[in-house]
């Protein structure tokens, strides 16, 4: 069984730039990925100044039942609470979703973050889903990491086939090795590295191994950090791409990663 997915951190529906909307805009972008399975993040479940000021520019429905229209499923984490609204994390699914959960892993007063966990019932498995937001501190991150762990490990048995997706904003790239070791994931980029040239083969005879970096994703005009990530594991990765230039650009200041999977 193939799937496509992707992972995206959608700025609240919202321009980087003067925070205009874009949620008509971005929904047909995402229909354009072509996904089975969408992991979004900082997804707008409410906001009443958005909608008093820009009326016919934002949907009466919350966003992510909005950006999955007829096509899909949805399921909303809600995290982050104030006056005018909310937002937090979403999946949306062709599949059914069995069960959702919503974990807090807030760190501190100032950032609320959470693990949106899904069962998925695809025709052939059911996947367990995990959608990510971490936090802007490496402290944070790192607490937040073994909170994931820990949940995966509560709530997924160890055979079963899962995704874990979202906005890691680990830049450094410090968050990877652990997930790798501690539940037998693989970054869907680990596939890309390169197998020749002098670099490599010196790290192979030093039993160092490949030097395993995740894609560029933000800012989404010109990626340069290394924030997005779609960990798998059960699954074969057959590609994985992200989508940059004008379009996305207008969109979100994260650029969206898209991987084509089959089930092992």
């Amino acid at each position: 069984m193939k799937l496509r997915i992707a992972t995206y951190n959608i700025h609240k529906g919202v321009s980087s730039l003067r925070s205009m909307p874009r949620v008509h805009a971005l929904k047909q972008a995402l229909a354009s990925m072509e996904a089975d399975i969408l992991f979004l993040q900082e997804v707008q479940g409410r906001h009443d100044k958005f909608a008093t000021r820009h009326a016919s520019l934002w949907p009466e429905q919350e966003q992510h039942q909005f950006l999955a229209g007829d096509s899909h499923q949805a399921v909303y984490g809600m995290n982050a609470v104030y006056d005018h609204g909310h937002h937090g994390n979403a999946l949306l699914s062709r599949y059914p979703i069995l069960s959702s959960t919503n974990q807090d892993v807030s760190d501190h007063a100032y950032e609320a973050r959470g693990i949106l966990r899904c069962v998925v019932d695809t025709p052939q498995t059911q996947l367990h889903c995990y959608v990510i937001h971490l936090g802007l501190f490496a402290g944070s991150r790192k607490r937040q990491t073994e909170a994931l762990i820990e949940a995966v490990a509560k709530s997924s048995p160890s055979d079963a086939p899962l995704i874990i997706a979202g906005d890691f904003n680990d830049w450094t790239n410090q968050l990877s090795a652990t997930l790798r070791n501690r539940l037998g994931v693989t970054e869907v980029f680990d596939d890309n590295l390169p197998t020749r040239g002098f670099g490599a083969y010196l790290r192979t005879l030093s039993g160092r191994g490949p030097k395993m970096k995740p894609a560029r994703t933000f800012p989404a005009a010109l990626p340069w950090l290394r924030l997005d990530r779609i960990y798998v594991r059960g699954l074969h990765i057959e590609t994985a791409e992200v989508l940059h230039g004008a379009l996305w650009a207008k969109l979100s200041d994260h650029a969206p990663i898209v991987a084509s999977l089959e089930l092992k």
